[in-house]
């Protein structure tokens, strides 16, 4: 501030030494935003991209991110630690390079450019007319070339991704020979690969953490990982003789330096109470030297996938574990992705517990949503996106839930093999009111427990409603639901506050409806579908001949025939109650598709790639 001071009599104002000085540091200061913001500009701090994956198995290159809201905007910073002659990142609907949406670096050897792309059916890539990857500047550092640019959410360009909420399938491609033009590029010859992370993190404030608080490492010993491509790492941990009630707050990833690529995903189970010990194991979840007791650990304390960072307990909610009636064993599952099949390479890797004694408010619960795991539902052969609805009634959380209702702040989807999308949907007297979990490109590859952007509050009388929707393009034989791997799921796992006894509100089809399917079936058929009562329901539908009309009745049967409802406690015991043969709840009023915001064009930009100035590129 400018003040002037002086004697009534002094015509010319004075600047006392102390204002002097106040403006000379102004300037400084000012002179100092200047520079930091300059700096800023070309060398972004690690901090200013909190999300970060490694996008190949050997780590040569490495997407850093952050997510914009009040912008709509994903900003991206790529470290390519060995330039050859350029590379290609994008988005597509499930990692294909074919109606791709990509950002491209190329040269020709002594001049270098950057450009959005998008490629066809065919796989040929073509500038985009509308150019949405912003290029916001690139540097060369010791460690490789940083790149970074910018995309909005959404563009309004047919021939551009969506960035939505849920799991989003990245692409990468590396040129490994000068290229004279975009199309040029064979995408078909480049070395390439894809990644999924979910992009669109939660902007979610950090709780407190109590002063109290400890940490607990469950990791593995310095395994081998195995010279294959794909493997399910098990090990057992206990915890302290007499250790007393905790609640988890909070749990991140530890993984050992130089494996980034290689350690897919990590859960963290607790063992069943109702058995005293657990034998010691370490080693593959598949081998047949595994204790067939360790199936019995599947309470989930902890999930972690690539890219996710912390997970973060709301601050009036804990995982309660340890103290009475709760097993001390834990079992550790690890997937390892070795696609390049290196050899010897060790880890102990795992996921560190944050904990405090001083109990929250509410102890946190996991509730399943979804289908039951029976073979009466089931998906046809050969379909490119049918679907099944699993129903959590009025009538069960009416009787299971408290009059405050409880709060959903975290969700975790599951399907098997051929799951493609997600969703739950909360409905309200017969009206849809919110989406509690979706995930469009659902992939059974990325399963992840994910903090929501807000806590849903379900209340006596609500509805949850989970649609899977499955691919069986590639199948001959129908898909019947159950728990094996060929077999399909549509579950939701909701974490949520404060814990019912509720532990499963799940429903599956009246088998007497299906029943009265096999015989329509039988009666329109030559063939006969063998209803004999010892003929597993599964048989029968592997003996249906799938024609338009088998398949068209049974997607009106799961459309319209009553349900049987499992409003269970713990271990399959129902609450008390009359659940076969419910009505179908019916929904009146369904939520409106979101419109894509547009944001505002900046005017037609050209569709000419940018020219960077990298010097000349060589192998």
């Amino acid at each position: 501030s400018m003040q002037t001071s002086g004697s009534k009599s002094c015509s010319c104002p004075s600047l006392k030494l102390r204002e002097v000085a106040s403006m000379y540091f102004t300037m400084i200061a000012v002179f100092l935003v200047i520079l930091v913001v300059a700096l800023q500009g070309s060398a972004p701090r690690g901090s200013d991209f909190p999300y970060k994956v490694p996008l190949d198995p050997q780590g040569l290159l490495e997407l850093s991110w952050n997510v914009s809201y009040p912008e709509q905007a994903v900003n991206f910073q790529l470290l390519i630690r060995d330039l050859q002659f350029g590379l290609l990142f994008g988005m597509s609907d499930r990692g294909e390079f074919e109606n791709a949406d990509l950002a491209v670096l190329w040269s020709d050897g002594h001049n270098s450019y950057f450009g959005d792309a998008w490629s066809d059916a065919k796989g040929q890539l073509h500038m985009d007319s509308q150019q949405d990857y912003q290029l916001l500047g690139a540097r060369r550092a010791p460690e490789g070339l940083y790149l970074l640019f910018r995309r909005p959410f959404s563009t309004c360009d047919p021939k551009d991704y969506l960035i939505e909420d849920g799991t989003v399938h990245l692409i990468y491609g590396i040129l490994e020979k000068p290229v004279h033009s975009l199309q040029a590029i064979n995408i078909s010859a480049i070395h390439g690969g894809l990644q999924r992370v979910q992009l669109l993190k939660p902007n979610i404030t950090i709780p407190e953490l109590p002063r109290d608080m400890k940490t607990m490492e469950i990791t593995a010993p310095d395994v081998v990982i195995p010279s294959q491509e794909t493997t399910y790492w098990c090990y057992m941990a206990e915890l302290p003789e007499g250790f007393p009630k905790h609640h988890i707050i909070m749990y991140e990833p530890v993984i050992t330096a130089g494996n980034e690529a290689l350690v897919h995903h990590m859960e963290v189970f607790q063992c069943a109470a109702e058995f005293d010990s657990f034998p010691h194991y370490n080693g593959p979840c598949d081998s047949k030297m595994k204790p067939d007791r360790l199936n019995y650990c599947r309470h989930v304390l902890a999930a972690w996938a690539m890219g996710a960072q912390a997970f973060y307990y709301p601050e009036e909610a804990g995982l309660a574990f340890g103290g009475p009636g709760s097993s001390r064993y834990l079992r550790l599952e690890i997937h390892y992705h070795n696609p390049l099949v290196f050899k010897g390479r060790r880890d102990s890797s795992g996921i560190r517990l944050y904990y405090t004694a001083t109990l929250r408010r509410h102890d946190a619960g996991i509730m399943e949503l979804g289908l039951v795991y029976t073979p009466v539902m089931a998906i046809p052969p050969g379909e490119d996106s049918f679907i099944l609805t699993g129903y959590c009634t009025d009538k069960c959380t009416q009787l299971a839930l408290p009059a405050a209702g409880i709060r959903i702040f975290a969700s975790q989807l599951h399907t098997h093999l051929a799951g493609r999308k997600v969703v739950t949907v909360l409905s309200r007297d017969g009206r849809e009111r919110q989406v509690v979990n979706s995930d469009g490109h659902y992939s059974p590859h990325f399963q992840e427990i994910r903090m929501l952007k807000e806590v849903v509050a379900v209340f006596p009388g609500d509805e949850l409603i989970t649609t899977c929707t499955y691919n069986t393009e590639d199948r001959s034989q129908a898909t019947v639901g159950g728990f094996g791997i060929l077999e399909e799921m549509c579950v939701n796992y909701v974490h949520y506050y404060p814990q019912t006894q509720l532990e499963l509100c799940k429903s599956a089809v009246d088998p007497g409806y299906l029943h009265r399917y096999f015989n329509l079936v039988n009666r329109f058929n030559d063939e006969e579908v063998c209803m004999c009562p010892q003929v597993s329901v599964s048989q029968q539908f592997f003996s249906i001949p799938w024609n338009t009309f088998n398949r068209d009745v049974l997607k009106s049967l799961y459309g319209f025939a009553p349900i049987s409802m499992h409003c269970n406690k713990s271990s399959a015991i129902r609450f008390p109650g009359e659940w076969e043969k419910q009505p179908l709840p019916t929904i009146t009023e369904r939520l409106r598709e979101p419109v894509p915001h547009c944001p505002p064009a900046p005017g037609p930009q050209p569709a000419a790639p940018v020219p960077l100035n990298l010097g000349k590129l060589r192998r």
